[in-house]
Order: structure tokens, then C-alpha cells, then sequence
């Protein structure tokens, strides 16, 4: 979720390993020391308004690598009375044939930070392998914007791509909702909110998703608060996005995917988490729910990861390179083969 954060703080991080805790050293010991990055010694809370702030400024300063031969083209969805533009970000391989399927993006920061360009490496990356025209989006961010206005701009450009699908040259029939944490979070809500109002989605692809906000009112797994993506954080994040703390009851639809009654004709769907993830247990949830209802879902729990541990790890570590191959093998199998 925070990996342009956690990469762009490196020093910081390095002193801080250098003065962590003996508790927190024999707490790491259950990540494999392939896994093991200095952004572990510094649990950021965004609930301090100086860290968030940081972190903001981080991203659009983080040098991203777009993939050689993929063109990228920014668009925007245009604004209504009520919701203002959404700016997008399209990737396109060269030799892009028409008509293919399509990926929305949606990307993490548990809807209080990031920007579509910290996917730029992953986006280009499923433009470039399976052929895919890939569209990321700026959503608007909260606290600032509470829901619904996260959830409003990713369906809207949803449905913008539906609308102009032919000038896109994409198939309407071909296209996935995915997202990486909070994005996953949204994509999963958008996905429900689709399917509930007759817009086709082939399929949805959530990697280690912020799905339930009621994980907040439950004791955090044991030692979670290390990792990258906090119980503070996340009380924070679900605080701010919702315009008040989580409750148990809450009646208002697609605030959080989780709380969805009956999952029943959701498209076929791929979840991938850490066992080390804040998100484990209401990822492992979902997808039993998904299953018991009829839904097409595998999912995958990777031992030995943390939050956002793919992210600083693909291509350097042999599991979370596993881990992005079997992202990319799931949109292959839904969008791309016969």
C-alpha cells in the first residue's frame, strides 16, 4: 500500500532499525530474511497529520518506471454537476491489437494517499505481457473527501470505459476491476456497485484488499502493529474515509465490501494476501463468502508476507515474484485466452 512511501524513506529507516527494540527484532524473526527491508523498523501512523503530509508529497516525487514500448496517454473523465473530473492515466503496448480486454486499476494508500502513477511499473507491466489496455485513476482522497467520492470516481471510470470502449479498443465483455490494498478495498465495492446497476465486469483481481472496516473493532493479530500497514493506520484511514469511526452497524451500501449481505453473481475473482498482512483474516473471509455463494475465487495466502512486501520485493525475492506471476497468470487466464 505504501511502498513509494516506504522506499522514499530509506534513511529514516535505517536509523531506525538501528535503534529498534529487542521486542521488535525477535518479532521480525518470523519474516524470512529474504523479506526483511529497514521500512519494518518504522511503523508510520498516518493519523499524524505531519506523516500524512510527508507521505503525500512522497509519491508524486518517487521515480517510477514505465516499461520500454508502453506508451502511456493521460485522459480524464469528465466532471458532472456533482463530482469533479478524474484524471486517468492509460497504458497501451506497442503492436497494441484492437480489440483486447481491459484492466481498471485502482491504486492503494488506504484512501488517504497515493496516486495512479505509484502503479506505473505494475501497469505497464500487465499492458506490456498480456496485451491489456490499462487505465489508472486519481480518485479523490479522504479525509478531505469522504465516501462516497472515492467509490463515485472509480465507478464513473468504470463506466467510462464502457461508454468509449470503441475509441479505447477494447472489449466491452473483456474487463477487470483490480487493486492493491485500499485500491482493492474499492475495486471490490465497485465491483458490487456494477454488478447491482447491469455494468458487465469480467472479473476482479484484489491483492491483499482493505475490505472490512469493522476490522478495526477487533483485537489486531499479535505483534501486527510492525508491519507496514498498521492497526493505527488503518483505524485512521477506515475514520477518515467513512466521516466517522467504524460500528458494527452501518446501512449505508458499499461502504465496505464485507459487509455486502449476499456476494451471489459477483464475477470470478483472484485474492492474494500475507499471512503477515493486517488484512489476512477478512481477505481469507471474503473469499469463503465468495465461494459458499457460488463465485469462481481462488485465493492465495502467502506465508512469510507482509503488507506491500511484493512491491519492494518482486524480482528480488523468489515468492513475491511468485507472488506478481500468479496475478498476472489469473488476468491472463480471465481476459486473455480463449
Amino acid at each position: 500500500m505504501l511502498y513509494p512511501v516506504l522506499g522514499g524513506l530509506g534513511a529514516l529507516a535505517a536509523l531506525g532499525a538501528a535503534a529498534a527494540t529487542n521486542t521488535r527484532r525477535r518479532a521480525l524473526a518470523v519474516v524470512p530474511p529474504e523479506l526483511r527491508h529497514p521500512a519494518l523498523y518504522v511503523p508510520l501512523n498516518l493519523g499524524n497529520a505531519v506523516v500524512r503530509a510527508i507521505a503525500r508529497q512522497v509519491v508524486p516525487l518517487t521515480r517510477t518506471t514505465i516499461r520500454p514500448g508502453v506508451g502511456l496517454e493521460r485522459r480524464a473523465v469528465p466532471a458532472t454537476y456533482t463530482d469533479p473530473a478524474v484524471n486517468l492515466l492509460i497504458y497501451r503496448a506497442g503492436g497494441h491489437k484492437a480489440p483486447s480486454g481491459a484492466l481498471l486499476w485502482i491504486h492503494g494508500g488506504g484512501m488517504v494517499v497515493g496516486a495512479a502513477r505509484q502503479s506505473n511499473a505494475w501497469c505497464s507491466r500487465v499492458a506490456e505481457e498480456l496485451g491489456l489496455l490499462v487505465v489508472s485513476l486519481d480518485y479523490r482522497l479522504a479525509p478531505e473527501n469522504p465516501f462516497p467520492a472515492a467509490l463515485n470516481d472509480c465507478y464513473r471510470t468504470l463506466c467510462w470505459l464502457h461508454d468509449n470502449a470503441a475509441e479505447l479498443g477494447l472489449d466491452r465483455d473483456r474487463i477487470a476491476v483490480g487493486g492493491e490494498s485500499a485500491g482493492g478495498g474499492l475495486a471490490a465495492t465497485v465491483v458490487q456497485r456494477a454488478h447491482d446497476t447491469g455494468v458487465p465486469v469480467r472479473f476482479q483481481l484484489l491483492e491483499y484488499p482493505m475490505l472490512d472496516d469493522r476490522t478495526v473493532l477487533r483485537r489486531a493479530p499479535r505483534e501486527s502493529d510492525i508491519y507496514t500497514w498498521t492497526p493505527a493506520s488503518n483505524r485512521f484511514a477506515w475514520t477518515a474515509y467513512l466521516g466517522r469511526p467504524p460500528q458494527e452497524e452501518d446501512d449505508r451500501p458499499y461502504i465496505s465490501a464485507a459487509r455486502r449481505a449476499d456476494p451471489t453473481g459477483l464475477p470470478p475473482t483472484w485474492i492474494g494476501v500475507g499471512d503477515l498482512d493486517l488484512f489476512c483474516s477478512e481477505s481469507v473471509e471474503y473469499a469463503r463468502r465468495l465461494r459458499e455463494a457460488g463465485v469462481a475465487c481462488e485465493s492465495r495466502v502467502e506465508p512469510g508476507m507482509y503488507h506491500g512486501a511484493d512491491a519492494l520485493f518482486d524480482g528480488k525475492a523468489a515468492s513475491m515474484t511468485a507472488f506478481r506471476i500468479a496475478m498476472l497468470d489469473a488476468l491472463r487466464t480471465a481476459l486473455v485466452e480463449p
